[in-house]
Parts: C-alpha cells; sequence; structure tokens
C-alpha cells in the first residue's frame, strides 16, 4: 500500500467550498477511505489551513462587487429587470451556501483527525531537531516548510523502519518541490528526499513527474 504525505495546500484543496474543491484531492480521501493508501498530514497543516479557507473564499466580496456591477447595468439599460432579478437571487443563493459551508469548516476539519486511512501526526521532539538540522543546509526555506519537511522526512524513516517503503509526497508548494520552474533539480532538497525514499509529485494524482518502478528499491 502506498503511504502519501500531504500538507497544508492539500488540507485547502479539499476542505473548500464544495464548487471551489479540487476533485483529486477529495479522490485521495477516497482512496484512503478504500483502503488503497494512507495518508499522512502533519497536525499543524490543520491550523494554518483555516486562515486561507475562510479569506480566500469568503463569498460577500465577489457577490457584492456583481451586485453593484447590477445595479449600474440595470440603470444604464444593458440588464434587463427580469435578469437583474434572477442573478440577484443566485447571489443570495450562493453567498448562503458558501457561508453555510465556511460555518461548518471546523467540523470538516475535525473529521479529517477521526476518518480511517488518515494518520494526523504532531510534530515530535525529533522532528524539532530535525528542522533546526535542515536549517543549517543551503534550503532557502521559510520556518513553516522547515517544520513540514521535517515531519516528512522524518516520519518517513520511522516508516521505513517499519518495512514500509512506498512512501509518496504530493506537493503543490514550489519551495518544497525537488525541481525548479525548468524542472531541473533542486539540491541538497532532491537528495533528502532520495535518502528518506520518498517520491514528490506535483499533483494531487499522483501523475506527474511519473515515479520510476524501481524508486522505492
Amino acid at each position: 500500500m502506498t503511504h502519501v504525505f500531504v500538507e497544508t495546500n492539500w488540507v485547502v484543496a479539499y476542505a473548500a467550498p464544495a464548487h471551489m474543491q479540487v476533485p483529486a484531492a477529495a479522490q485521495l480521501i477516497e482512496k484512503a477511505l478504500a483502503g488503497q493508501l494512507t495518508l499522512h498530514l502533519p497536525a499543524l497543516c490543520l491550523t494554518e489551513a483555516r486562515h486561507p479557507l475562510r479569506t480566500k473564499f469568503q463569498p460577500r466580496t465577489t457577490a457584492d462587487s456583481i451586485r453593484k456591477y447590477l445595479g449600474w447595468a440595470t440603470h444604464a439599460g444593458k440588464v434587463e429587470q427580469d435578469s437583474a432579478g434572477t442573478v440577484r437571487m443566485i447571489l443570495d443563493q450562493y453567498e448562503a451556501t458558501v457561508s453555510g459551508e465556511l460555518d461548518q469548516l471546523d467540523e470538516r476539519l475535525q473529521k479529517l483527525t477521526e476518518q480511517s486511512g488518515i494518520e494526523v501526526f504532531a510534530l515530535s521532539e525529533i522532528m524539532l531537531a530535525r528542522a533546526v538540522q535542515l536549517s543549517t543546509m543551503n534550503l532557502d526555506l521559510k520556518p513553516f516548510d522547515q517544520a513540514i519537511l521535517a515531519a516528512v522526512l522524518v516520519r518517513a524513516d520511522q516508516l521505513r523502519k517499519d518495512g514500509i517503503y512506498d512512501l509518496a509526497f504530493c506537493e503543490l508548494d514550489f519551495d518544497l518541490q525537488p525541481w525548479d520552474k525548468n524542472g531541473r533539480t533542486k539540491q541538497p532538497l532532491a537528495a533528502l528526499y532520495d535518502s528518506a525514499g520518498v517520491w514528490v509529485y506535483g499533483d494531487f494524482a499522483m501523475e506527474s513527474p511519473v515515479r520510476p518502478p524501481t524508486f522505492s528499491d
């Protein structure tokens, strides 16, 4: 069975309002619940995800902007009254639906800690010590990214000691990807993932870059 690490960008993609949810992120949950893979999520990512989820997806700004346009367009004769009324009704429905989903955000995040196939883990002393060690390397990472990287590397080492070698990391954050914008390998980051036996994907579908069949060997 594949063990897959995910972090904050996956939480945001999965817990976003339904119309903004990334299908591939939701499919990872479905596969985990079906026993096809196990997800590993650092607990601090749940905390970090709250801010972008509550700010990025707030419906009021977008809805009010369209309402202002409708007021102007109706007065200018560019939009008929009946059409404007229909749009306002849809905006009200959109705003109520998204606000309702955001009101349930804490429950949605809490559920992630309770579902089978998902292991949400706190940072250990070993992980914190590894983060300090990483700070002395030429990685050019922010402190939070250092903590995530340390958590993944240490957890991967623990899994390998338990005889688990099929390890992957779905990472959409450029800073933690072991390649640059031109696809060239970034060192020493790539070597850290390789030594931990973790293959890094740049998507949630685990399609790219293609993992060599012999990587886990």
